[in-house]
């Protein structure tokens, strides 16, 4: 069986950077004045707004423990997500080391300090 344990960080860490920043999908959550008030019940599809606040909690929590590591860490992340959601890999930090070796190994403790808190609480 494979560990598909990479991949799901590098999606999650994607999805949370665009939160973070405040990202919204064309148009954005009820934008349109016309439907606003516009509701679904027990037998409609769920709206945005409903998929939105379902998806906030994981993403809040995500926020709270990367910003509850130390700064390298937490920088490592941060521009890792960035990276992974820009779909380049430009973004860099004087706070981290200079030496790629040493930055690769930095990023790898950090995904690992990530993964155990989230298999410690349960999320993955």
């Amino acid at each position: 069986m494979k560990d598909e344990t990479n991949e799901i960080l590098n999606d999650m860490l994607c999805q949370w950077f665009r939160w973070a920043r405040g990202y919204q999908h064309v148009g954005g959550v009820n934008s349109s004045q016309m439907f606003r008030e516009c509701r679904s019940n027990h037998r409609q599809w769920a709206s945005l707004e409903e998929v939105a606040d379902e998806d906030k909690s994981q993403w809040e929590y995500l926020d709270a423990v990367i910003m509850g590591m130390c700064d390298v860490y937490r920088t490592a992340l941060q521009l890792q997500a960035r990276n992974l959601c820009t779909g380049k890999s430009v973004w860099t930090s004087v706070r981290l080391p200079k030496d790629e070796a040493m930055r690769a190994h930095l990023l790898a403790d950090a995904r690992t300090a990530l993964i155990v808190r989230m298999r410690v609480d349960g999320v993955i």
